[in-house]
């Protein structure tokens, strides 16, 4: 089984992260704001047996498809949302995340009947010892639907690459996956899919299909066998996409393309500190490398780069262009 990572040059990696700012990428899904709180536990409650943790820092951040924006302009490029928030204040806090980093929202639709989905994290300094959710995860209704795919097929038409990123929220129903699929099409883009469980075979004719290995065996009702080509091509073709890429954690991805090639992309990470947002890292790079014009091999190998210094740093955060050049730089022994 061939290995993947000698399938990109330094060179090759800077050609294709330098044409970033001329790439304008879609992406469309749940939206999410992260909010962390940060202190010291220094004692135990007197009313229950919980930590009493000390807040003396507190921060917001971008989550769910919104973190999968975020890691796009990190790598320069330009970058549109498309999703739902509430007309709430953690709403106005998304949207001013969003245009802090220069992400458009032009495709954001405000619910009054909807809150925005908020993930907040409570930390002892380093170790995040709970999280209370926010959110309403039920389908939006017909008309919101529709609303989100006229969105969707408008600013398509500028864009070089759909990203259809789903965390159950309730955003990715059948009609906008549909919409996603048409936009992809009718205006000869890729469209890279990372998907959940829910509507994991909806997505026929995507470029790429990222489950990572748990949602593959979930959705198939089997053992995943992603270092069998053959197996990797029944499942590719099983679920009508033209290149799967897999990801395997600890243990890097597996790929097989539409032309037949099986590939293994080991881990590069050093240490895993925090798995969290490297899903979204992985689908970003994906997707700008594809736009740039770059192989899936080339492609997968880039975002398996990136993913390595994600899992390396504390929380959901992303990674920038030096520091993708230097890994790549560093492997390649250049």
């Amino acid at each position: 089984m061939p290995l993947a990572m000698n399938r990109l040059t330094l060179d090759r990696a800077r050609t294709l992260l330098d044409a970033a700012p001329d790439i304008n990428v879609l992406v469309v899904g749940d939206l999410m704001l992260d909010v962390y709180l940060r202190g010291a536990a220094l004692r135990i409650s007197p009313e229950a047996p919980v930590p009493v943790v000390r807040v003396d820092e507190e921060w917001r951040a971008l989550g769910g498809a919104a973190n999968v924006a975020a890691n796009v302009v990190a790598l320069g490029a330009r970058c549109t949302v498309c999703g739902v928030i509430g007309e709430d204040p953690s709403g106005g806090q998304l949207r001013a995340e969003l245009g802090s980093l220069g992400i458009s929202h032009a495709g954001l639709v405000s619910l009054d009947d909807r809150p925005t989905t908020v993930k907040t994290r409570v930390l002892a300094r380093q170790q995040q010892i709970a999280r209370y959710d926010r959110e309403n995860d039920e389908d939006v209704s017909a008309a919101d639907a529709a609303v989100l795919v006229e969105r969707i097929m408008d600013l398509a038409s500028t864009a070089d690459v759909i990203v259809v990123e789903d965390y159950n929220k309730g955003v990715l129903v059948r009609d906008v996956i549909e919409g996603c699929r048409r936009a992809a099409a009718e205006f000869a883009i890729p469209m890279v899919v990372d998907p959940k469980s829910r509507f994991f075979f909806e997505y026929t004719d995507a470029t790429v299909f990222k489950p990572n290995l748990p949602e593959l065996s979930a959705a198939l009702r089997d053992r995943a066998l992603p270092d069998d080509a053959a197996w990797m091509e029944e499942t590719r073709r099983r679920l009508g996409c033209r290149n799967l890429l897999l990801t395997l954690g600890d243990e890097g991805m597996s790929l097989m393309t539409e032309h037949g090639e099986h590939v293994r992309v080991p881990t590069v990470a050093r240490s895993v500190y925090d798995v969290s947002g490297a899903g979204d890292t992985v689908i970003a790079v994906v997707a700008l490398a594809l736009a740039a014009g770059g192989s899936m091999t080339e492609a997968a190998v880039l975002a398996n780069h990136a993913a390595g210094i994600e899992v390396g740093k504390a929380g959901v955060t992303t990674v920038t262009t030096a520091e993708l050049l230097a890994a790549v730089a560093e492997h390649t022994g250049v």
